[in-house]
């Protein structure tokens, strides 16, 4: 039972995500060549170690709904833990360790060991060694009946495993990359989503988009699909929404980033737009997460109104537990007993995330206040405390906008706001994307830098 490389030219450039994608039984997937292993004899560093239980780690996250549950499509997990806390489950979870040395032969005897148990073995192949992920609901097994084994460097047994979101898992900051763009949300620039709440009509949206562009904006954001409080409210334009924006996308070259409200929704916001957002009202819509978490696009996963800081990651643990690991979180401001904001914005809550998650973390000064005279200010004090972006509503006339006309910010306010926390950013070691007068010529600068 021989385990293979990552085949030469593979979609899929980073080893964790394809060794996690290839587990999951995934047909495209066909290894082309032996894997080969490092013969060494000495004992394994510290630090491949690590690379080994977090590739594990990641591994197995993915695999646990379908082997410990019995479901044959990790797309179906309905019947997972209700609190989706994989660490609540009964069943065993396992990683053994292998030497250096082991050879294939070794790694095949292993895996027949576990399966003589009547468990399941997932061989996941490292730079340095191999591990073998155990995953079964047949109750506790003495993990000495694998250290005896020669091959064995040693056994660990996993009991937080639920952690893809913390830098437990992954120390270095995720950078969120989009093919053929040279944008980025959580590198070193400083990432300007901007736009209107919702997109009225056609003349409306190239409005806003030539206007903040030209500013310096790398993504338009816009709203086909509004969830709103009064079901008499303007609710959006739907698919025509979406196709307008891809317009926008496709004449002013702005990534588009806009919401997704139900499953329905989601699938044709994956079609048209490059990042799907997940709004406050459905952080914790469990189904709607997952699907998102199934989805090709990177996720902008917005704050609950009420939500703790541990919830807000578990929600976040909910869309990449499926698979997507390209998730973007959003703090837009909590409910407090406050009226002299609509919502407050916890900017505090940016570093607390840093330290936890290796995610990028933005803020939404325009739902976090609701005002507009106060979008500007907290723009700068987010830039200053560390957020990876902004997402901010800018209209071409606010007086008359159909959603948000009090916090969206006319094209003008816009301007000088970029001008203010581009400085600030400078302070930090940080940029902020110059103005430009021909935004779709910059689209492929960074692939031709490459």
């Amino acid at each position: 039972m021989a385990t293979t490389p990552i085949k030469a030219g593979h979609p899929f450039t980073d080893p964790l995500k394809l060794t996690a994608h290839a587990l999951t039984g995934n047909p495209a997937f066909t290894p082309a060549v032996p894997f080969h292993f490092d013969h060494r004899e000495t004992k394994p560093t510290t630090s491949e170690a690590a690379d080994t239980r977090n590739r594990f780690r990641l591994c197995m996250a993915q695999l646990l709904c379908r082997e410990t549950h019995g479901i044959a499509n990790t797309s179906d997990c309905s019947d997972a833990p209700a609190n989706g806390t994989l660490a609540d489950h009964k069943g065993l979870f396992m990683l053994v360790v292998m030497k250096a040395n082991a050879s294939p032969d070794d790694v095949q005897a292993v895996c027949q060991k576990v399966e003589s148990l009547g468990l399941r073995a997932h061989p996941i192949p490292g730079a340095q060694r191999t591990a073998i992920g155990i995953t079964g609901n047949r109750g506790e097994v003495d993990p000495g009946t694998f250290e005896a084994l020669d091959c064995v460097q040693e056994v660990i047994r996993v009991s937080k495993p639920y952690k893809l979101v913390s830098r437990e898992i992954k120390e270095e900051d995720t950078v969120i990359r989009f093919p053929d763009w040279d944008a980025t949300i959580g590198g070193k620039e400083v990432a300007v989503i901007a736009g209107p709440c919702g997109v009225e009509s056609r003349e409306q949206a190239f409005a806003a988009a030539g206007r903040v562009a030209k500013a310096g904006a790398r993504f338009f954001r816009g709203g086909a699909y509004k969830p709103r409080t009064s079901p008499y409210a303007f609710q959006g334009l739907g698919e025509l929404g979406l196709q307008i924006l891809a317009e926008v996308r496709d004449r002013f070259g702005l990534l588009i980033v806009t919401e997704a409200v139900d499953q329905e929704s989601l699938a044709l916001v994956d079609q048209y737009a490059d990042v799907i957002q997940i709004g406050a009202r459905n952080m914790q819509n469990f189904s709607l997460l997952k699907r998102a978490g199934r989805a090709r696009k990177p996720v902008l996963l917005k704050r609950g109104m009420s939500a703790t800081l541990e919830e807000f990651l578990m929600a976040a643990e909910y869309i990449m537990s499926e698979g997507n690991y390209n998730v973007v979180l959003c703090e837009r401001g909590v409910r407090t007993f406050a009226d002299h904001t609509r919502n407050t914005l916890d900017l505090s809550v940016v570093p607390a995330v840093q330290r936890l998650s290796h995610l990028p973390i933005i803020v939404d000064p325009s739902h976090g206040t609701g005002k507009r005279n106060k979008v500007t200010p907290l723009s700068r004090a987010a830039v200053a405390v560390g957020a990876d972006g902004l997402i901010i509503e800018v209209h071409p006339d606010p007086d008359h906008a159909l959603s948000d006309g009090n916090q969206s910010l006319y094209p003008d306010q816009f301007d000088s706001l970029m001008v203010e926390v581009r400085q600030i950013a400078q302070v930090l070691g940080r940029t902020i994307a110059e103005p430009v007068a021909n935004p779709v010529g910059r689209r492929h600068a960074g692939a031709a830098a490459d």
